[in-house]
């Protein structure tokens, strides 16, 4: 990614990784500066991804996590006849609305991860096949895999952003930064 992540405090191991997962979400949020809705919902490669798709994606993927890690039912249920629309905008969904929605999402998982005493603790992952039976993870494998999902989803967005116009992630830190001085 094209940016620096600023150190975190001597010992404060959440913090670096809350900082690293913050830089992956911002390479993201950055493929949809400036883009309409309709830009942003445009499949410009073989594949059926588009850039408001992953941000909704990545944003619904956190909290699932998130939850589950609390052991809280998820908010929002997914099967295998509905998982294509978690990739893809519906109704009146709006990319800005998602990405409001993606920072109260962000904000719920630093408030949590900030409220564990260690993250040593563990959760126990969902049933599924790619997963042992009965396993548990710590929080600090919590926010590896937040942060290993959401660098993946980037960097797709990055190939996205350059079909649709060209942009590369530099050029878009240099449109944000210069958005923020401006």
């Amino acid at each position: 990614m094209p940016t620096h992540v600023l150190a975190e405090a001597h010992g404060d191991e959440a913090g670096a990784l809350l900082a690293f997962l913050e830089a992956q979400r911002g390479g993201l949020r950055r493929a949809v500066l400036g883009l309409t809705d309709a830009a942003a919902a445009r499949r410009p490669s073989a594949s059926e991804l588009s850039l408001s798709g992953l941000v909704k994606h990545v944003a619904q993927t956190e909290q699932t996590w998130i939850e589950t890690a609390q052991e809280r039912p998820h908010s929002i249920q997914r099967t295998p006849e509905t998982w294509h629309l978690s990739f893809q905008l519906e109704g009146d969904e709006s990319l800005a609305e998602m990405l409001a929605f993606w920072d109260k999402v962000a904000r719920r998982t630093e408030d949590f991860i900030r409220s564990l005493p260690s993250l040593n603790d563990t959760f126990p992952l969902p049933e599924a096949p790619w997963f042992p039976p009965q396993a548990r993870q710590s929080m600090r494998w919590l926010l590896l895999h937040l942060i290993e999902e959401t660098a993946r989803h980037a960097g797709h967005a990055d190939i996205l952003r350059e079909s649709l116009d060209g942009k590369t992630a530099f050029a878009l830190v240099d449109e944000e930064r210069t958005a923020r001085q401006g």
